[in-house]
């Protein structure tokens, strides 16, 4: 009995075809996996925050004709981790300041890991009740956090910039499909929401630019003149854009203002919160926040301020109808799906059919880590930020260059006392940023800010500590000083 039944393991164990492991070498694969991202998620502090190669370099390794035959393990995982990831930004680093870069949960990391190992489809009740049941509790919570009517819904998709696309489509059909159909938003407004105009058919000369304020700010004076000299000229207004934290500067648009302005009229209100609209589970973000609620849609992304991997965006609408009268189609290959025809199927909200399982890593984490730990970790990036804002005031070599609402600090170095012109400072500030780059272990990005050449600093990892942030302000007054000396 006991050779047969080990016979009959082996047998199972034969793989079936040549596109599929043992479960020796599956298991071994995937803890050589786990085992390195352990240590590299452990190891941040000892490592660049970014580091890069030039094309040709990574053309010597990699642009080689595909293998006929299997490669060595070992051979592809010293490619992996040594050639292809470390050429890249380090998202998760505490000293990754640049963009909206975020560090995610692990019990995110190995949700996602799950959800890509079991490879369900989300897209109707019939081929995962169980994933869409989860997606759509997901969507409640954040509902929920944004104080959103229970007329609302959404779905979970690959982040704000696709979310945007269907959000554009679902107010222009609203809208009656107009043929000079006319959007808005402040020149502060990230450039995916103009790409998500341009792919819905919306003409160029029917994107306006509204002229921020000296706040960054949506000016909604300046909104409705241009409003009113468009109708004059035969343009059809639909759709205008308020944004709950820009990339650029965190700034946040008067967004009660805003919709009062919309209900007045009858315009379609989006709200951008792609960087900025998780900070609504905390109560200071709420207080920042305040009007979020009223959005006739609103994007946000879960893969920024609320530490879930790539890729994880959010829409919703205020009313449901308005994207299911879009998407919902019934055609003959989904006749099977009358099974769960009563019941919700995320396909009839969304331009995708196909559809990765990303809201587990979300569930995942919050049921394993709790709010309140999200909640303090979106609280600790704000007061960080505001302890950047207080260092640079007291400087005597730093200048503040935006007001900081959220996460995001706009600064250069400009010495008080030495009463240097725009394009002396505009070159000191570029060689500081050269020098975080190169001799630093922090990253930074740069923001234009009515034409000043700004650093841009931007707070929304969840292991970053005051140290980490003042010691890299610190670098960049050194950095300064000693660029000044060198241009003497």
């Amino acid at each position: 009995m006991m050779k047969d039944s080990k016979s009959k393991i082996q047998k199972e164990q034969t793989p079936l075809s040549p596109l599929q492991l043992t479960r020796e070498q599956m298991v071994e694969l995937s803890e050589r996996a786990v085992d390195i991202l352990v240590n590299h998620n452990l190891d941040f502090p000892s490592r660049r925050a970014w580091d890069g190669e030039f094309k040709d370099g990574l053309d010597r390794v990699f642009a080689k004709n595909p293998p006929e035959e299997g490669r060595d393990t070992d051979d592809i995982f010293k490619q992996v981790f040594e050639d292809i990831f470390p050429h890249a930004l380090n998202l998760a680093h505490p000293k990754c300041f640049g963009f909206v870069a975020s560090s995610p949960t692990w019990p995110s990391v190995v949700a996602d890991f799950l959800a890509t190992g079991f490879n369900t489809n989300p897209c109707t009740w019939l081929t995962a009740s169980g994933p869409t049941e989860i997606e759509l509790v997901v969507i409640d919570w954040i509902k929920d956090w944004l104080g959103f009517p229970k007329s609302a819904g959404g779905m979970l998709t690959s982040g704000s910039s696709v979310a945007s696309i269907e959000a554009f489509v679902a107010a222009r059909e609203a809208a009656g499909n107009p043929e000079r159909a006319t959007v808005y938003m402040s020149d502060q407004t990230h450039h995916a929401l103009i790409k998500a105009a341009r792919v819905v058919g919306i003409k160029p000369d029917c994107i306006r630019k509204i002229a921020s304020d000296k706040n960054f700010t949506l000016n909604v004076d300046a909104l409705d003149k241009q409003i009113a000299a468009d109708i004059d000229s035969g343009f059809e207004p639909i759709f205008v854009i308020a944004n709950a934290g820009t990339t650029a500067t965190g700034a946040v648009d008067p967004l009660n203002s805003v919709a009062d302005y919309c209900e007045l009229k009858n315009l379609w209100l989006h709200i951008d919160a792609a960087y900025g609209g998780f900070a609504c589970v905390t109560k200071q973000g709420k207080e920042i926040l305040g009007g979020i609620e009223r959005a006739d849609s609103i994007t946000l992304d879960a893969h920024k301020w609320f530490f879930q991997p790539y890729e994880l965006g959010c829409l919703i609408v205020k009313n449901l109808d308005t994207l299911e009268s879009v998407f919902g189609m019934r055609p003959d290959i989904l006749q099977d799906t009358v099974w769960g025809s009563n019941h919700p199927n995320i396909a009839n909200r969304s331009v995708q059919l196909s559809r990765h399982f990303r809201a587990l890593k979300l569930w995942m984490s919050v049921q394993m880590l709790g709010m309140k730990a999200f909640r303090d970790s979106i609280e600790q990036g704000l007061t960080i930020a505001r302890q950047a804002s207080a260092y640079i005031n007291e400087s005597s070599d730093l200048e503040i260059l935006n007001p900081v609402v959220l996460s995001v600090i706009c600064f250069r170095f400009n010495p008080g006392d030495m009463l240097l012109d725009e394009q002396s400072i505009e070159k000191i500030n570029q060689v500081i940023l050269t020098r975080i780059f190169w001799d630093n272990n922090a990253f930074m990005s740069s923001a234009m800010l009515g034409g000043v050449f700004s650093l841009r600093m931007c707070i929304v990892n969840f292991s970053t500590t005051w140290d980490d942030v003042r010691e890299t302000l610190q670098a960049i007054e050194i950095y300064g000083k000693e660029q000044l000396q060198n241009n003497q």
